[in-house]
C-alpha cells in the first residue's frame, strides 16, 4: 500500500477574483506562499519518500517550502497540470456564460466529453482529464509502493483522484470543497485508490479559497 498526500497550491492573485487558471502559469500570491510555508511545517515531521508537483510555478512553488524542510528535490511531472480550459482560460468566471454560452452550458451539466472554445491551447474534455491524471498518480503509487508520498497540484486534479476513491461518474456534480494547501489523504493498494482524509487545512490560520464549484 502506498500512501499519498494529494495537495492543492497555495493562493493565487487569479484565485481571489475567480479567473480560470488551467494551463496558465501564475505564481503564488504572498498569502499563497505563507500557505505554503504552513503547509511545510504541518508536514515536517512526517517522513516523506517523495515530492511530486505539477510543473506550474503555483504548484513548484508549494512543493519547494515542503521539500526544503524535508531534504528532498522536487520531482516535476507536467502530466500533474491542472485541466486546460481552452479559450476559457483567463477569464473570470462570471464573463464565461455571457460569452460562451452553449459551451458554459455543457460544462456546467458535467458532459464528460464536451468540449471547451478554442483558445491559445487545446482544451481538454473532463474524461481525457481524468484519464491523464489518474495515468500520472496510479504510476506514482506504483514506484513508490509501500512508502508515503506528497503529489502538489491542483483543484481539479484532487477532484479526479475523489471521483476515483469514491466510484463517482464523471458526469456527478462536484461534492467536496478544494482548498489552497488543503492536505487530503489517499490509500492506493493495487491500483485502487481509498480516500483517508480529506479537506485538511488546519495548519492555515486564515480561511483558503475554494476551488470553483461548477454546481454551485
Amino acid at each position: 500500500m502506498t500512501e499519498i498526500l494529494l495537495i492543492r497550491h497555495g493562493e493565487t492573485a487569479w484565485n481571489i477574483v475567480r479567473r480560470l487558471q488551467g494551463h496558465t502559469d501564475i505564481p503564488l500570491n504572498a498569502e499563497g506562499r505563507r500557505q505554503a510555508k504552513a503547509l511545510a511545517s504541518a508536514l515536517q515531521n512526517e517522513r516523506l519518500h517523495a515530492i511530486i508537483a505539477s510543473d506550474l510555478q503555483r504548484a513548484v512553488q508549494t512543493a519547494g517550502e515542503i521539500a526544503r524542510l524535508q531534504g528532498l528535490a522536487t520531482r516535476i511531472d507536467a502530466g500533474l497540470r491542472e485541466r486546460c480550459f481552452g479559450g476559457f482560460e483567463g477569464m473570470l468566471y462570471s464573463e464565461i456564460p455571457h460569452l460562451y454560452p452553449q459551451e458554459y452550458a455543457a460544462w456546467k451539466s458535467h458532459e464528460p466529453d464536451a468540449p471547451f472554445p478554442p483558445g491559445e491551447r487545446e482544451g481538454e474534455t473532463t474524461r481525457a482529464f481524468h484519464q491523464r491524471v489518474m495515468t500520472h498518480i496510479l504510476h506514482y503509487a506504483q514506484q513508490f509502493e509501500g512508502k508515503k508520498i506528497a503529489i502538489v497540484a491542483h483543484g481539479g486534479v484532487l477532484e479526479c483522484a475523489y471521483r476515483a476513491a469514491r466510484d463517482l461518474p464523471l458526469s456527478a456534480p462536484r461534492e467536496v470543497t478544494i482548498y489552497n494547501a488543503s492536505i487530503n489523504r489517499f490509500a492506493c493498494d493495487d491500483g485502487k485508490l481509498q480516500l483517508l482524509q480529506w479537506g485538511d487545512i488546519a495548519h492555515l490560520d486564515a480561511d483558503a479559497v475554494d476551488e470553483i464549484n461548477q454546481a454551485g
